[in-house]
């Protein structure tokens, strides 16, 4: 359902002392999902300035239990002063925030941001989760 893969960030070492944590999420983000992710994603943003990357694009379904989602962590980095960035490559997931006027509230960007893995990129990360 997600891994959980961790980063160094040179943008703003500030930032959960420059350490980044992607999620990819894999499948269906739908009610059941929710209640498994919530836990973890909440636990990943209770420290002071949270870096959080969420890989959507294996994700295959996003229904409106798992936009909550989306917002809720959005909402729970920018009040710890964080940074939150969604990664999206195709036009379904961009297509279900659009429909709900939620793309321009997140950080979207087509592929995991270089200033996550400068060197070695996100595959050679080792994963956890």
């Amino acid at each position: 359902m997600y891994e959980v893969q961790s980063g160094s960030s040179s943008e703003d070492p500030g930032h959960t002392g420059g350490k980044t944590a992607v999620v990819r999420l894999h499948g269906e983000i739908d009610l059941l999902a929710v209640q498994a992710l919530g836990p973890r994603l909440d636990a990943l943003t209770s420290g002071p300035r949270p870096d959080l990357v969420l890989d959507l694009r294996p994700v295959s379904f996003l229904d409106c239990s798992g936009l909550g989602l989306l917002c809720r962590v959005r909402n729970r980095v920018l009040a710890r002063g964080g940074r939150l960035r969604l990664v999206v490559d195709g036009t379904r997931v961009l297509r279900v925030l659009r429909h709900a006027r939620l793309a321009g509230a997140f950080d979207i960007h087509p592929g995991v941001p270089e200033d996550v893995f400068p060197a070695s990129g996100p595959d050679s990360a080792a994963a956890a989760g």
